[in-house]
């Protein structure tokens, strides 16, 4: 069925929703037409009538995650329970030592937190404070250094908006959620309030100590994203608590301080409620739990070159075709390039995720070395695309018309490189995309014969995104420009 299914869809174009001229796509229900009747059901398995098949090749992504651990807290998302989010304090002398994971940062580290707290009625209102406490176990005193650092709550930093699928956003003032938002901060370089912290042997302070409040007026839920990169000279460990804040003689709230921390750390067991246990990494059949996240993933970017696979440039392709770099690659989800980008746990707890999948905090930084190595102009166009997910391809990427309405991506990415003028462009735009969108045009370049322009494509994966996405380069067909678009 395949090859006659190829067949077809090559013999027969239609137009597809992009608003760029997309490499051959076509709608099932337009190529069922044409099938004999026996095809049909074979055809049905393979695309429902609201998908459109872009056949292109689809690439794995060079490079690899650098070796920066990262505190990585996601689970449980949803807190109701006061206790220890992640701990990699040593387990001696604490009453619940299985809530400790052991593991001390040295140099280059991150932290990512995403957490959410929710009122369930008239008597569960009192503010859930986030403490993160940092602690020097050796004998001489440690510097950390904040190098970036962002936090935002869902209300009222940025609550979720809807917004266009593609916003220019040059100074960072456009988000939709704390995750959003928090990353368009690291993405440029940004340091907010956060200190530089001197602890002396033995000492414990407070990295953060910020309130995740809520209350019963809909929608009575709240999220805390934050992200900080930081630089120890020696070694430290780390948690994340959560405690509903303490109350004054007078039934006020009030902050909690580093010794009720401690004693919380010391004495508490795991926060709840538990989010559901992953398939274990070695199963291949069956329903796939990822799971959340709570442990030590290991990198915090990932730097990669795109070239050919001989020689130093990224060639252009031919009219009418594209080829795509899989994004945020999961297990089951490679696109065909049998790649896994979910970075690899150092630690965890054991009902927690076995990979860090999605990445979420993770930067990407590519640089696209382009080269019409034809004798014709060329026409390029890249763009951030959201297909299904799937693990093997049938000759291309699915997409849905219309996307479904749950949103896979929200987030800023930025595109520096030289324009038709000879003039260096930044240009920071804010997606959102909804799982298999297309995805609109973000950068065209008219390249003439033997040009070579480079593309630097940098973004943070965003929280409450959904893996993968592909970055696709399509050379439009001759003499043909993408209508009422602005470059």
């Amino acid at each position: 069925m395949l090859p006659l299914l190829s067949t077809l869809i090559l013999a027969q174009i239609i137009p597809t929703v992009s608003p760029v001229p997309a490499a051959p796509a076509m709608a099932a229900s337009a190529i069922e037409e044409r099938l004999p009747p026996s095809e049909i059901p074979l055809l049905q398995e393979f695309l429902s009538p609201r998908e459109l098949l872009q056949l292109q090749e689809v690439r794995s992504l060079a490079g690899q995650a650098d070796d920066v651990p990262v505190f990585n807290s996601n689970s449980p998302e949803l807190v109701l329970t006061e206790g220890i989010l992640l701990s990699t304090f040593s387990p001696e002398g604490k009453q619940f030592p299985q809530a400790h994971l052991n593991f001390s940062f040295k140099d280059r580290f991150d932290i990512f937190t995403h957490h959410i707290a929710k009122a369930g009625n008239g008597d569960a209102t009192r503010t859930l404070f986030q403490g993160i406490l940092v602690n020097n176990p050796g004998q001489q005193p440690v510097t950390i250094n904040i190098l970036e650092a962002a936090t935002y709550l869902t209300r009222p930093d940025a609550i979720f908006i809807n917004l266009p699928s593609v916003v220019e956003n040059p100074i960072g003032t456009i988000f939709a959620g704390p995750g959003s938002r928090t990353m368009d901060d690291i993405l440029r370089g940004r340091r907010r309030w956060f200190p530089t912290l001197v602890l002396q042997p033995g000492q414990s302070e407070m990295l953060m100590n910020l309130p995740i409040p809520v209350g019963v007026v809909t929608p009575s839920s709240n999220g805390r994203s934050t992200l900080t990169r930081l630089r120890s000279s020696g070694e430290v460990y780390v948690a994340n608590l959560a405690m509903f804040a303490p109350l004054n003689p007078d039934g006020t709230e009030r902050i909690p301080t580093v010794e009720e921390w401690q004693r919380l750390l010391e004495t508490a067991n795991l926060a709840g409620p538990r989010d559901l246990v992953p398939t274990p990494l070695a199963q291949t059949t069956g329903p796939l739990i990822y799971g959340r996240v709570a442990g030590v993933a290991r990198g915090s970017s990932w730097k990669a070159r795109l070239t050919d696979k001989t020689g130093d440039s990224l060639s252009v392709p031919l009219p009418g075709q594209a080829f795509s770099y899989a994004l945020s690659t999961v297990l089951r989800g490679t696109l065909g390039t049998g790649q896994v980008q979910s970075a690899r746990m150092l630690a965890r707890y054991p009902d927690t995720a076995y990979q860090a999948h999605g990445n979420y905090g993770m930067a990407y930084d590519l640089t696209l070395p382009l080269h019409n190595a034809t004798n014709q102009t060329r026409t390029v166009v890249l763009t951030l695309q959201t297909p299904l997910k799937e693990n093997r391809i049938q000759g291309g990427l699915r997409f849905l018309d219309p996307p479904e309405p749950q949103v896979f991506f929200r987030g800023t990415v930025r595109f520096r490189y030289t324009d038709d003028q000879g003039e260096l462009q930044t240009r920071y735009f804010h997606l959102v995309q909804n799982r298999g969108q297309m995805g609109e045009p973000l950068v065209l370049l008219t390249m003439p014969p033997g040009d070579r322009r480079l593309v630097y494509v940098e973004f943070l994966y965003p929280p409450d995104s959904t893996p993968p996405q592909v970055l696709t380069v399509r050379t439009l067909p001759e003499g043909l420009l993408p209508p009422s678009t602005k470059f």
